[in-house]
């Protein structure tokens, strides 16, 4: 990849340091490399370029490993989970309470109790949560502080995944919304904004765009059916990252001049609201690595397959069985130059044909011993996958 630097020798570079030195630090492989300063300057350069008043909040479950989570938190300006552990995971770092919201639509009534007592934003996203919630406030005297999450009858279009329109098990839909806000007033918790997700991992900005200005302003028409001010309006991300060969990296710069305008009119409509952009794979997965070491260089019936120490069960992503229809190679190395290239598969350790690195790439040469490194790896990689299949170990991640 042209964003990772390498050695004359070909090794590749991490925080100015060789990657198989890292490996030598970690003790093993296979494990993930995460750069902090890619990270950080992914972050910076869209609050450089972001109105003041647009609040970047970065999403935990896109990678919840506890040192890159605090580490990102010193950067942005919120928070948001989908767990009780990612609760406790956000707690632990340098975030204040008031800056962390939690979404999902299966909330326990242990979970909103304890988002409750933490003094968290609850995305609510059914009439059941507000009468758990009620409860919650009467038994407690702990307030809840509550947005609703907004299941539009518009999705994001050309998403890997989409989070909104038609019938879905997120949120409420926005036909019912004004009926859900009535109960948070007759249940007297403290209703504090909207939270609209429609998609994710989208690399056109065009329709990016236009979902956002959708949302904004089915918020608005929302806000009219509230007794209570707006404070919030999550209207989510979507920004993709390029995975596979053909895919273009996203016109971030579209994207930013709407959300300007945006602001601009969000200033009119609700003067003391944060408009908010919840980001998790487009901060982190350009940030990552997963790397493996060849442990066997076989010949079945004239084709080369590689096999390594890591595999499926560390990154179910990179298999392609995490929602890929059909399967596509992640971008992959191996940590050398080499003459001679030669087409290879590159498989893991696991006794099933599920269990595919890489299918028939071109990688320079390769032997036992040498390093295999799978990019675009910072999120949703080690907790995404079933790290305890066939009972192989577990793999390290590593902050550098």
């Amino acid at each position: 990849m042209k964003d990772w630097p390498r050695r004359e020798d070909g090794e590749f570079i991490l925080a100015d340091i060789p990657l198989s030195r890292h490996i030598t630090r970690a003790g093993k492989t296979p494990c993930y490399l995460y750069d902090r300063s890619k990270i950080s300057a992914r972050v910076h350069s869209l609050r450089s370029a972001l109105n003041e008043r647009i609040h970047i909040h970065y999403a935990i479950k896109a990678n919840p490993m506890p040192a890159l989570v605090c580490h990102i938190a010193q950067h942005v300006d919120g928070l948001d989970v989908a767990s009780a552990g990612e609760l406790q995971v956000a707690m632990n770092t340098s975030m204040p309470a008031a800056n962390i919201s939690f979404a999902g639509p299966g909330k326990t009534e242990a979970e909103l109790r304890q988002a409750t007592a933490a003094g968290v934003l609850i995305n609510v996203e059914s009439f059941r949560e507000i009468r758990l919630l009620s409860g919650i406030c009467q038994s407690t005297g702990y307030p809840s502080r509550v947005a609703v999450r907004v299941n539009p009858a518009f999705d994001l279009r050309a998403s890997g995944m989409k989070m909104g329109g038609g019938p879905k098990q997120f949120g409420v839909d926005s036909e019912q919304v004004p009926s859900l806000l009535k109960e948070i007033d007759n249940a007297g918790l403290v209703f504090e904004g909207f939270h609209l997700f429609t998609g994710s991992q989208n690399l056109k900005a065009e329709l990016i765009t236009d979902s956002q200005n959708k949302c904004y302003a089915l918020a608005r028409e929302l806000a009219d059916f509230s007794s209570q001010p707006v404070k919030s309006i999550n209207i989510g991300g979507g920004f993709g990252i390029p995975y596979f060969k053909g895919e273009q990296p996203l016109d971030v710069n579209t994207i930013i001049d709407n959300l300007n305008q945006l602001s601009e009119q969000q200033q009119l409509d609700f003067p003391d609201a944060e408009l908010i952009v919840e980001l998790g794979r487009y901060l982190v997965g350009e940030a990552g690595i997963y790397v493996s070491r060849i442990l066997d260089r076989k010949v079945s019936r004239g084709h080369v397959f590689l096999v390594t120490d890591g595999g499926m069960h560390h990154h179910l992503a990179a298999s392609g069985n995490f929602g890929q229809v059909v399967r596509k190679n992640y971008p992959v190395a191996i940590n050398k130059p080499s003459a001679q290239h030669e087409t290879v598969t590159v498989v893991g350790p696991l006794c099933t044909p599920l269990d595919l690195l890489a299918d028939r790439v071109e990688l320079p040469q390769a032997e036992p011993g040498d390093l295999f490194v799978v990019f675009q790896s910072g999120a949703y990689g080690r907790s995404s996958s079933p790290r305890e299949f066939l009972g192989h170990p577990d793999v390290m991640e590593i902050l550098v």
